[in-house]
């Protein structure tokens, strides 16, 4: 009923730049925080940036300075612009939502995950 689709991950040089886009999809009431997280290759996810709907936001210290959350409520969806690439930065990204939805006759609220995209960071 509810999805969560990233975009915009690829290869690119150290350096470099990439927007991440999240879109969420469905019978959608309201979205209160979303963020995008990112899983090294052999690591535990972690918190990249946060946002909350009125558009406070933080961040992971290794990204501050290089890395700008947004969001567009009337689209639901949020941005991830990546700019000074390391090699580090390679992940997979993932988005997630914290969100109300229609279900039925009933509104539920959930955690929602997008299904991930790669961010590769290589000369």
């Amino acid at each position: 009923q509810v999805q969560l689709v990233e975009s915009g991950g690829g290869l690119v040089q150290p350096g470099g730049s990439l927007r991440l886009s999240c879109a969420a999809s469905g019978r959608i009431l309201i979205i209160n925080d979303m963020g995008w997280y990112r899983q090294p290759p052999g690591k535990e996810r972690e918190l990249v940036a946060h946002i909350t709907r009125a558009g406070n936001t933080n961040y992971l210290d290794s990204v501050k300075g290089r890395f700008t959350i947004s969001r567009d409520n009337s689209k639901n969806t949020i941005y991830l612009q990546m700019n000074s690439l390391k090699p580090e930065d390679t992940a997979v990204y993932y988005c997630d939502a914290d969100l109300t939805y229609k279900s039925g006759t009933y509104f539920k609220s959930e955690k929602y995950w997008g299904q991930g995209t790669q961010v590769t960071v290589s000369s």
